[in-house]
């Protein structure tokens, strides 16, 4: 069984702000896994907070998101 979040429980379980992943998303670093038809929320998944994990890990060892680009796999975005 997998779990979904909302991108403010996304965001307090990575530790990146709101705006930090939705500046993610729209780089295509990050990718939602869907949206609420009713509300319109994004909805996430645990591989989308993996994927936001090992960017805030290699950010803090200095890397640069074009670098991060490289580094994190197509099936983690």
């Amino acid at each position: 069984m997998r779990n979904i979040y909302l991108i403010k429980d996304l965001s307090r379980r990575s530790g990146n702000s709101i705006h930090t992943i939705k500046y993610y998303l729209k780089i295509g670093l990050l990718h939602e896994i869907g949206r609420s038809p009713e509300t319109n929320f994004r909805y996430f998944d645990d591989s989308s907070l993996g994927a936001l994990q090992k960017i805030r890990r290699l950010r803090q060892e200095g890397k640069s998101i074009s670098q991060i680009k490289d580094e994190v796999p197509v099936s983690e975005k």
